[in-house]
């Protein structure tokens, strides 16, 4: 691996682990302003986050937080959203 290459593995490495911490305190807030009566995070952007890279931060975040597990759109978008976004990524970093 050349250096070119390994400068776009770590960005694209760095990328995924913010796009999951933010995807991950998304939800949790999310969870919160529901217990609170606060405005919401629309589902449409939570929904977005996981599949811009964040699926592993939106699954643990559901799980963590018990948040949207009961909606068929996240239980089973997201871990397909995760699913499709392995395959892509063994395709071309595999």
């Amino acid at each position: 691996m050349n250096n070119a290459d390994n400068n776009v593995y770590t960005t694209f490495i760095i990328y995924l682990a913010v796009i999951n911490v933010v995807t991950f305190i998304a939800y949790g807030i999310d969870k919160w302003k529901a217990q609170h009566n606060r405005w919401r995070i629309s589902e449409s952007s939570l929904l977005t986050l996981a599949a811009i890279g964040g699926s592993v931060g939106a699954w643990i975040g559901m799980q963590t937080f018990h948040h949207k597990t009961l909606h068929n759109k996240f239980r089973y978008g997201v871990p397909a959203i995760l699913l499709l976004q392995l395959i892509v990524a063994f395709y071309f970093f595999g």
